[in-house]
């Protein structure tokens, strides 16, 4: 059995941890309904429809944050075994990281908010389509590995990470910022910039959580 399964059969085994892990797969998938509400509103234009949505979403995967965090502190304080206290640290590891990539799909609304049109991305450039179409794919996929707790995947996830992302959303914001890349006007060169940035930062994160599938607790983030 792997070292994750087994965090996981103790979060199960305890009344408050098995609630702080259920709530963490809540708020993982919270923030993936945000983060495609996000794109969604960005692609379309269409930024009104999804403004309230995201919002209270963002309020209930923070409501879910902190509870979590109580369950596990709580769990610990009072427990007169704290051998297996990586348990508690890789969960709350995983749900800060939750939190964050909310937090970055709320950017990205903010920039359907600011951006006068539709933002397409496969128009102003092709490596940009390709990071959001593989952040997209990534957040599908680190759901199906961390809910079945399946290191194949995980594996998969972590070894692709660099090359078909990190750096060639590097590229493109340094280009951008650099003059080398004129994409048109300058809101759309600076948009096109934060936007792959905001894609990075999230497909870091969906990272971290992978990795805590197939990691120990101190190196949860890296590869192997």
């Amino acid at each position: 059995m792997s070292v994750f399964k087994d965090l996981v059969n103790i979060w199960k085994s305890e009344d408050s941890l098995s609630q702080a892990w259920n709530e963490s797969n809540d708020m993982l998938h919270l923030s993936h309904e945000m983060f495609n509400d996000a794109v969604d509103a960005l692609r379309s234009g269409e930024k009104n429809k999804v403004i309230k949505s995201i919002k209270l979403r963002d309020e209930k995967i923070n409501s879910y944050h902190r509870e979590i965090r109580k369950k596990v502190v709580t769990y610990y304080s009072v427990s007169k075994d704290v051998s297996n206290i990586d348990s508690g640290l890789v969960l709350i590891n995983i749900v800060v990281d939750i939190e964050r990539i909310g937090d970055y799909s709320k950017n990205i609304l903010d920039l359907a908010k600011h951006y006068p049109k539709k933002f397409v991305s496969e128009k102003f450039s092709e490596d940009l389509r390709i990071i959001e179409k593989s952040v997209i794919n990534r957040f599908s996929t680190t759901i199906q590995a961390v809910e079945n707790m399946d290191e194949r995947i995980a594996d998969e996830l972590i070894a692709s990470y660099r090359d078909d992302l990190g750096k060639l959303s590097d590229n493109l914001v340094a280009s951008s910022i650099s003059g080398e890349v004129e994409i048109g006007k300058e809101n759309k060169t600076a948009s096109v910039a934060l936007y792959a940035r905001y894609l990075k930062r999230i497909g870091a994160h969906l990272k971290n959580i992978t990795s805590a599938v197939v990691n120990p607790f101190e190196s949860i983030g890296y590869n192997k």
